[in-house]
């Protein structure tokens, strides 16, 4: 294993993006061979010599060109952007960056949590209206939170809510390994006994085939018709059509939701009028500190991958 692989940064992040990185990684992998590319072409130039890309995406047409590629490392938590089938075939590792975001989208969904047990955007919404109207608000504490997906996320969720005083119950592939925050854990069977004692329902789960479409209308049903949808995940996870009937029929009592089926969500869709839903754009991951703890992470599988250790890298998926 060469000791300076060349690691290719593309295009595909924005400028500010790239120097970020750069500028983080270079602190902690100064001897490393790092490549910026800010168009197309550079990018094409330099990917047959890349062994190393840190990315957001790589499309097909650019992976047939990246000769000695042997390591992509995700920037983002989800891998369905890259080619799988594609990458295994290649014999390529992927690594993405799980954990990343666990921060600031476990406040984010804290904050949702509290807008609906607090009715803050009944408040919001009166103000615009100028509109001077009492009402109550509850308290997050001895409510119950299901966790759909108890991976880095949903345990910062999990722990969060915790020490609001809430009891948490979560789904995992490996519930035993569910960390203590969590009250109670069930495999993916157990999907609608946590939907029916929960009063918020919060979807951090990967997107794969066995999870598009996951809550349905039979979902929405079971749950009481007190509960709260949050979705933090992917669009494709929860029926957005179905979702979008159950709030408009009153069959649950809201949803907030920073991903979408489309995105952006289009002008004519009826969540936008919904009341009982609050709307973020695609925003919950972000946090000034994003780059470097992608950085923090990129370093330490870096120097295992150096090391000939791939299968200690963190967050490996292929």
């Amino acid at each position: 294993m060469p000791n300076d692989p060349t690691v290719l940064i593309p295009h595909y992040l924005s400028d500010d993006a790239r120097a970020s990185l750069r500028t983080a990684l270079a602190d902690r992998l100064p001897g490393a061979d790092l490549a910026v590319t800010a168009t197309p072409p550079e990018t094409d130039d330099r990917l047959p010599d890349a062994e190393i890309v840190a990315t957001v995406r790589l499309p097909d047409d650019r992976l047939d060109r990246a000769e000695r590629l042997r390591w992509v490392q995700s920037l983002s938590a989800g891998v369905d952007h890259f080619d799988a089938d594609a990458l295994e075939s290649r014999d390529v590792a992927l690594t993405n960056a799980s954990g990343v975001h666990a921060e600031p989208i476990g406040e984010q969904v804290l904050g949702y949590m509290l807008v609906f047990e607090r009715n803050i955007h009944k408040g919001i919404a009166q103000q615009h209206r100028g509109v001077w109207e009492s009402y109550g608000g509850r308290e997050l504490r001895d409510e119950t939170v299901g966790i759909v997906g108890v991976g880095a996320i949903g345990a910062r969720v999990a722990e969060l809510a915790s020490a609001f005083g809430m009891e948490v119950l979560g789904t995992k592939r490996t519930p035993e390994t569910a960390p203590e925050a969590v009250d109670e854990a069930f495999g993916p069977d157990g999907l609608f006994e946590v939907l029916s004692r929960s009063d918020y329902v919060v979807v951090a789960c990967p997107l794969t085939d066995q999870t598009r479409g996951l809550l349905g209308e039979e979902a929405f049903r079971t749950m009481p018709s007190t509960g709260v949808v949050v979705n933090v995940a992917r669009g494709e996870i929860v029926d957005q059509d179905a979702l979008t009937a159950a709030l408009q029929q009153g069959r649950i009592r809201g949803a907030a939701l920073d991903v979408f089926d489309e995105e952006p969500l289009p002008a004519d869709s009826p969540l936008w009028d919904l009341s009982n839903a609050v709307l973020t754009p695609h925003m919950a991951g972000s946090t000034p500190h994003y780059w470097e703890r992608c950085a923090d992470l990129f370093a330490d599988n870096y120097e295992r991958y150096v090391a000939g250790d791939l299968d200690g890298m963190t967050n490996r998926v292929l």
